[in-house]
């Protein structure tokens, strides 16, 4: 199994897209063992986003991120990482295949709706950035058993 991270941003969160989104994920048969609103403060995306420091275009995402309430989540599955990137769609929902949640749902790039962990080690330092290690479910076997006993 595979672990990665995904977040509605901001503008998903404001048009009420979660339940739709999360819907996504759990169609395609992807465990979330995370999942928490929070309005993410400046230090943490600073951190999430410290690749692009010094871009033209870092400045403006720190201010979009941070602007409002997302909604984080570790998801996990097979080949968990790529095969959600699909699910998302390309960065520029112009560019995003049909059915994706880019295309269906993001109208630009600056506001196209959801992020997701491009590599493992991503998904790994990014999920680190918003969930403790406690708040990841891990123990679904035991939990099904518990619950068809």
């Amino acid at each position: 199994m595979e672990r990665t991270f995904v977040a509605i941003k901001p503008d998903g969160v404001k048009r009420g897209l979660i339940g739709k989104i999360i819907e996504r994920f759990e169609d395609k048969g992807y465990k979330i063992v995370g999942l928490k609103m929070l309005h993410p403060t400046c230090e943490m995306a600073t951190e999430h986003y410290k690749e692009h420091v010094g871009k033209p275009f870092y400045a403006g995402l720190i201010t979009y991120i941070t602007s409002g309430p997302i909604i984080a989540m570790a998801i996990e599955g097979q080949n968990a990482v790529a095969n959600i990137r699909k699910v998302l769609g390309a960065t520029k929902p112009e560019e995003a295949e049909m059915g994706s949640i880019r295309a269906d749902f993001a109208q630009t790039m600056d506001f196209n709706i959801i992020h997701g962990a491009d590599s493992v080690l991503s998904a790994e330092r990014e999920i680190n950035i918003y969930f403790q290690p406690h708040e990841i479910c891990t123990n679904w076997q035991n939990m099904l058993e518990v619950l068809t006993q």
